[in-house]
């Protein structure tokens, strides 16, 4: 069994917990404000509505997710210290390679060493939960929305979105936007089970997860379908994020808004019906070099 895993199995993600988890990490995190453009909005042909997650807490979304696991433990578990595998916004730092295979081993040896508590950076019932507080946020502060566009990596966000927003209005529709050259979630969907890759390839480096036991059954169940987009078309967004929103978006991030400006979005059925979105730009963590470079391309 993994490690951590029957602790997180313990922990049901719901409305009930999402609404907890709201009151648990409100003092601690930023509620994060909603951005819109008219001209946005006479591109795309409907109203959008940008959750702005870049403005969090250590740049991303989530830090939601991590403050909710982190107060939900008790006194022993938390005195032990906790072990994730994420970005460098960490007390202390142990590198590894660039790929899941690398940080889950690096990470179980620390575990081993240190008898500290495992907080997977997604697939986890505390993290789902403390995600999902993010529609809570938006549906209140956009209650018009019909439709949601998340980015899709390993699950936790968009299944934390899903969970909440599908209990507070159950005809929203939630759709996941996802690199077409790390499709695993698409791929997924089709199969009726999770796939994995050999291996990814985007610029997106923030979506190259698989998804996990947890986290599968809700986009499985939950999310109407995955919305594949270009590299090229994440950076044509990252883009009009800069010069429109006037906001720092990474490209995990932008992807939202590269899917509803996709030709596949417009090949989902109900498309035409999806007038008011809201489009969770899930972090601004970039390197600029690489960003730089991608926008010569």
């Amino acid at each position: 069994m993994e490690e951590g895993s029957e602790m997180r199995g313990k922990y049901v993600a719901d409305i009930s917990s999402i609404r907890e988890a709201q009151e648990r990490i409100k003092s601690f995190i930023h509620k994060t404000p909603v951005l819109s453009s008219e001209t946005l909005n006479a591109v795309a042909g409907r109203r959008l509505f940008f959750k702005c997650e870049f403005f969090q807490k250590g740049g991303a979304f989530k830090f939601r997710g991590a403050c909710n696991a982190v107060l939900s433990l008790d006194n022993d578990q938390a005195a032990k210290g906790v072990v994730t595998h994420s970005r460098f916004y960490l007390t202390s730092v142990i590198w590894s390679e660039a790929t899941m295979q690398s940080r889950e081993s690096v990470a179980s040896k620390v575990l081993q060493e240190t008898g500290a508590v495992l907080v997977h950076p997604y697939n986890d019932g505390r993290i789902i939960s403390g995600q999902g507080t993010i529609s809570l946020e938006l549906l209140e502060q956009a209650p018009e929305i019909d439709t949601l566009i998340v980015p899709i990596s390993g699950g936790g966000l968009i299944s934390g979105v899903a969970l909440a927003a599908k209990s507070i209005n159950p005809a929203i529709r939630v759709f996941a936007a996802e690199p077409s050259g790390a499709n695993d979630a698409a791929q997924s969907k089709e199969a009726g089970r999770i796939i994995t890759l050999p291996e990814t390839n985007t610029i997106a480096d923030g979506l190259r997860a698989f998804l996990g036991d947890l986290t599968w059954p809700i986009v499985r169940d939950l999310v109407d379908d995955v919305i594949t987009v270009e590299d090229k078309e994440i950076i044509e967004a990252m883009k009009l994020c800069y010069e429109i929103l006037k906001v720092a978006v990474e490209p995990s991030g932008a992807i939202g808004l590269a899917a509803v400006l996709s030709d596949n979005f417009k090949k989902i059925p109900v498309w035409k019906n999806c007038n008011n979105i809201g489009i969770v730009l899930s972090g601004g963590n970039v390197d600029l070099g690489k960003l730089w470079d991608s926008f010569k391309q």
